[in-house]
């Protein structure tokens, strides 16, 4: 039987999760599975269906019973999940506007129905933190959603959590760039020594949409910035790196690493329906598969 939804959301604190301990969690112990959503960004479908996406989005109403229907579903599979990631923009509304705090609210509040002993895993976002992140918005983020970046260890897995809207655009906190830089190296250079079965990154913005040579635009990073950080991930031997943003399913391949981009719980921008992503973690590789909340509802493991 699932157990009661949890009391108060797990947050990254200190640059890793405390739920997984990394001394039980850094050995390799056999197959799991984890799910990776992106962008319930609550408000979006009333902002995009008036041709008004700038605004905070006055309803959600349709976005918190996806959510929900998300988190009924994934209560009820057999077995669970080791954790859930969701991979930024968890609401539509910018710092400082009108709908936010409400929407935030309503997202806690459908989240913690999720079984207590399934750990969330939170990504921020370009609506999360600004396009144009400040000190203060990132120091927000944080108060409510823990850490904009860390690491944690899960079944003999390295998985690391980065803040993208830094490489997006850190024109006011150049300062707080520099630390995740400096942060990055060190775990990149754990994960090159290859003491973990796979490492594994999470962000909010895809490095590119379907093309490592694409042109730079509002849905991946700057070519610069993305061909520097995908050579340091091959060098370390990351393989995947999964992202939201782009409110449609897309991705491709650099060498040996997989761009993976999953479309939203929330509002689509394409033609794949609202969903998740179940991501099967082998010893010799990682397997992932897109599936519909309906599809979820009764999916058999």
């Amino acid at each position: 039987m699932a157990e009661k939804g949890q009391n108060e959301l797990l947050k990254a604190r200190d640059r890793t999760l405390s739920v997984f301990r990394e001394e039980e969690e850094r050995e390799w112990k056999g197959p799991f599975y984890f799910i990776q959503g992106a962008d319930p960004q609550f408000g979006l479908m009333k902002a995009y269906s008036i041709g008004d996406c700038s605004s905070g989005g006055d309803e959600w109403e349709a976005e918190l019973k996806l959510t929900r229907q998300a988190v009924e579903a994934i209560n009820r599979l057999n077995p669970k999940p080791k954790f859930v990631v969701l991979c930024g923009d968890l609401i539509h509304g910018m710092p400082g506007t009108e709908w936010r705090e409400a929407q935030i609210r309503d997202l806690r509040n459908a989240l913690k129905d999720l079984r207590r002993d399934i750990p969330l895993v939170f990504v921020s976002g370009n609506h999360d933190l600004g396009n144009t992140p400040t000190p203060e918005t990132i120091s927000n983020y944080c108060q409510q959603w823990g850490d904009d970046y860390f690491s944690f260890w899960a079944g003999g897995v390295f998985f690391l959590v980065l803040n993208s809207q830094l490489y997006f655009d850190a024109s006011q906190c150049s300062e707080l760039k520099a630390a995740q830089d400096a942060w990055l190296e060190q775990q990149l250079a754990m994960a090159e020594k290859k003491q973990c079965r796979h490492a594994v990154v999470f962000q909010h913005i895809p490095f590119f949409v379907n093309e490592p040579e694409e042109d730079h635009n509002y849905f991946n990073l700057e070519k610069a910035v993305r061909h520097e950080l995908m050579e340091k991930f091959c060098r370390a031997g990351i393989k995947t790196v999964f992202s939201g943003h782009l409110h449609k399913n897309a991705g491709g391949t650099y060498k040996d690493l997989n761009m993976v981009i999953s479309s939203a719980i929330g509002c689509q921008l394409g033609e794949d329906p609202h969903g998740v992503r179940l991501v099967w973690v082998t010893a010799e590789k990682i397997d992932h598969k897109y599936y519909s909340i309906s599809e979820l509802s009764f999916l058999k493991l």
